[in-house]
């Protein structure tokens, strides 16, 4: 995880040339904490807990919440505040923080945002927050706050295996995984760092994505795919009308990212593992609804014993796609 966050950081700055901050999280973290590490250089530099700068203009004329299913036109940044906290986030551990936390963050994530005892973050019109879990199981323990959890685009699982491109370039890697690095994914003599990412690169891709042409068959999909998730009967909850909102709009950034116009369904497909994973919650053997009808509680348990998030979608996903 230590090298995850650090590899995180790297790309942030490296390659969209962005602040960023990595949290240490536990159950035992405050929003005080939080609130002295996401401070930018200059912020933290003027920062004193003795004078707190609260900006009562910023707490009286709250900026509107913006629903992070909107990602054409980001949020534009606080006319009577300056930004002060990092364009990136990475918070590791951040399942394990207390439910206010994790509201706070939310609010500062929706809103950009968040005034506390101490000072009023304002987080900048870039802003991403990425919190960085460990998952034992295929449901993670303890789990997100529902509403968190909903207003997280994606989740994307990294194995060691995968490597580590600045670390390993770098030679910056703990001492945990060089063997591995070495053995694995170690490429000396070549350049494997992606260019720059400029805001006027990010800037065409929302624009682009706004113009991607979708045909009634592949619409047609994404709501088969939507209406079977929420059929099965190994889903709890979680494919909530906010993540039908968020799955759309994100097969439309990925269209052009592959440089094309239009929707395919292998797009939709992609982006559906991308949104749905972390949502999903799986149906535990006793809330099986077909013990209502008579079903034994054993067969049912037999019958849910290996179902996961990415069983579930690829029982869905196995659907027979428009050509």
């Amino acid at each position: 995880m230590n090298d995850l966050a650090k590899e995180l950081a790297l790309i942030g700055s490296t390659t969209f040339n962005y602040s960023y901050c990595i949290l240490d999280c536990s159950s035992a973290t405050s929003i005080d904490d939080i609130f002295n590490d996401v401070l930018t250089p200059d912020a933290r530099a003027n920062y004193h807990p003795s004078r707190p700068w609260l900006n009562t203009e910023t707490s009286s004329k709250r900026s509107s919440y913006k629903s992070l299913g909107d990602y054409s036109k980001p949020p534009a940044p606080s006319s009577h505040a300056s930004s002060n906290v990092v364009n990136i986030i990475v918070a590791k551990n951040f399942n394990f923080v207390n439910d206010d936390i994790q509201m706070q963050m939310l609010q500062l994530m929706r809103s950009r945002e968040l005034v506390t005892e101490t000072g009023t973050l304002s987080a900048p019109q870039d802003f991403l927050f990425i919190p960085l879990v460990a998952r034992d199981s295929d449901q993670l323990q303890p789990p997100l706050k529902s509403h968190m959890n909903d207003n997280l685009l994606i989740s994307h699982f990294h194995s060691p295996e995968a490597g580590y491109t600045y670390l390993e370039e770098n030679d910056w890697l703990s001492d945990g995984q060089m063997s591995a690095s070495s053995v694995i994914h170690k490429s000396k003599g070549k350049q494997t760092k992606s260019g720059t990412v400029s805001p006027l690169m990010m800037d065409q891709l929302r624009e682009a994505s706004a113009s991607v042409s979708t045909s009634a068959e592949v619409v047609r999909y994404i709501q088969d795919i939507v209406v079977f998730l929420r059929l099965s009967r190994a889903v709890a909850g979680g494919v909530t009308a906010n993540a039908n909102i968020q799955f759309s709009r994100f097969a439309q950034l990925l269209a052009p990212l592959h440089g094309i116009d239009y929707m395919t369904p292998s797009i939709v497909a992609l982006a559906a593992r991308k949104v749905f994973r972390h949502r999903i919650v799986v149906t535990p053997p006793g809330e099986d609804r077909s013990l209502q009808y008579g079903s034994n509680l054993h067969a049912v348990s037999h019958v849910l014993a290996d179902v996961t998030p990415d069983s579930i979608l690829d029982g869905v996903l196995a659907l027979e796609p428009p050509l």
